[in-house]
């Protein structure tokens, strides 16, 4: 059976994060489910000049690695209905990214208001990955103490912090220095991953 994958999009800043990190799951021939709230919907929109729905077609159309379609199903980010609301729907990983502090807290405080925070919390309960993807700056000691909690239950906080070691030479290329160390969090590994190295004397 195939890896299956979630990813959350919510309304901070940086939704070629999701973009990309999506991209790179469908090409591996994984299931791909995805759920973006209002103000992430909204924010991908002004970001990309685009709407969600356009993304996601390309994605299908740029096909996985057998050349048919990319599997990606969109869930209502109302509906707590979705198959990826209960633990039983197993999951290889959930990410969220980018994660806004107001989805971040209300993860750390167990309040599942739409169905992010729900798959979430299904995350952490079942123990499987859940990777955040913060993008503030800087942090309030409020957004500091739910990393913290949600560190100690479990989850990934990989902040949205680009590195520069590698060279890149694009946007795209700088974004993806994030999103291949998401990858290497789900256990996937990319060959194209630039990987910091030093000759030893």
């Amino acid at each position: 059976m195939a890896m299956r994958y979630l990813v959350c999009i919510t309304g901070a800043s940086g939704a070629l994060y999701s973009l990309r990190l999506m991209s790179a799951l469908a090409s591996r021939g994984v299931i791909l489910h995805v759920v973006a709230s209002q103000w992430g919907a909204r924010v991908l929109l002004q970001e990309t000049g685009r709407p969600l729905g356009y993304w996601l077609g390309k994605l299908r159309l740029q096909g996985g690695p057998d050349g048919g379609p990319a599997l990606i199903t969109m869930h209502d980010s109302s509906d707590f209905s979705a198959p990826i609301a209960s633990g039983s729907f197993r999951l290889n990983g959930t990410v969220i990214a980018p994660c806004s502090m107001g989805t971040l807290g209300s993860l750390a405080s167990g309040v599942c208001s739409n169905l992010i925070h729900r798959a979430g919390a299904v995350a952490l309960k079942e123990g499987w990955p859940l990777i955040v993807v913060p993008r503030e700056t800087p942090l309030s000691l409020v957004s500091i103490r739910a990393m913290a909690t949600l560190k100690e239950a479990g989850a990934v906080i990989l902040s949205a912090s680009p590195s520069f070691y590698s060279k890149p030479e694009s946007i795209e290329s700088l974004v993806d220095t994030v999103v291949y160390r998401i990858l290497d969090h789900l256990g996937i590994i990319d060959k194209n991953i630039y990987r910091w190295s030093r000759e030893e004397p």
